[in-house]
């Protein structure tokens, strides 16, 4: 049996509940299908320390921490010493997931956006990219990535991107990269897949938001991992690659921008 490209899931949540008791087999699944690295994000500070320890227990995870902007009202709001702080561990690897969530949330979105703009600042200070959450926010989450960096460069991921096409480009425009989740594979998210398509491809990352979002064929169960590949499979489809080709080139953009991620796999 041939052995499956390698590739990265940039983005997952390991602590949530939805894997609670299975860790240990959700890994190695992953492992199995090709998914050699991920990063489990933390949404509430207070919850760093069970993040930080799956890192720790699982050699291919990596983690990230910050404030999910639908939190932001409810938790403490993070400062940034606090992230900096996080940032020294060797596995972590990029702040937030921050951003901004008006779905759900808009009657918070003063707070998110104070949230929003201490995330960055801790990205700048640190090196590490921003990891950033929009949903039903384009125009404010647009403005605030640019003139965030215009006051001073940062670097970024739009993670699980579903948004418009102009905050894409404003994205693009700032160096930044964008996330494919399983929504790019959705049958019916041919805008969204046009959107990826007119990106550059070293510009492109895949990820899960597992427990969330799990691509066809497995849509409407509990996300995990191990399902990057049917993600890739459909990017690598879109850019005209064969998956060994997109997988390298998704992992070499990865290596580019979570370059704490691709040092601790060098020192290995």
């Amino acid at each position: 049996m041939p052995t499956p490209p390698e590739i990265t899931d940039s983005h997952c949540h390991l602590d949530f509940p939805d894997f609670a008791e299975e860790l240990p087999e959700i890994v190695a699944r992953a492992v199995a299908a090709g998914v050699t690295r991920m990063v489990t994000i933390c949404t509430k500070l207070r919850l760093a320390p069970q993040v930080r320890a799956i890192a720790e227990a699982h050699a291919p995870v990596f983690w990230a921490g910050g404030t999910h902007p639908m939190s932001a009202a409810e938790e403490p709001l993070a400062t940034v010493e606090e992230l900096e702080a996080l940032a020294t561990h060797p596995k972590f690897v990029g702040i937030g997931e921050s951003g901004l969530d008006y779905h759900y949330t808009a009657e918070t979105a003063a707070v998110q956006q104070e949230s929003l703009r201490i995330h960055i600042e801790a990205a700048r200070r640190t090196g590490l990219p921003l990891i950033i959450h929009a949903r039903a926010a384009d125009d404010d989450m647009a403005r605030i990535l640019t003139e965030e960096h215009r006051a001073g460069a940062y670097t970024c991921v739009m993670h699980c991107f579903s948004s418009g096409a102009g905050l894409a480009q404003a994205a693009l425009d700032l160096g930044f990269y964008l996330s494919m989740s399983g929504i790019a594979a959705f049958p019916k998210s041919t805008e969204l897949r046009d959107i990826f398509a007119a990106a550059p491809i070293d510009r492109i990352l895949v990820e899960t938001d597992a427990p969330y979002l799990a691509p066809p064929p497995f849509r409407g169960k509990r996300n995990e991992p191990a399902y990057t590949v049917h993600t890739a499979r459909v990017g690598a489809e879109l850019f005209g690659l064969s998956e060994a080709d997109f997988a390298a080139q998704t992992n070499a953009n990865f290596d580019r921008l979570f370059w704490k991620a691709a040092r601790w796999q060098a020192a290995a």
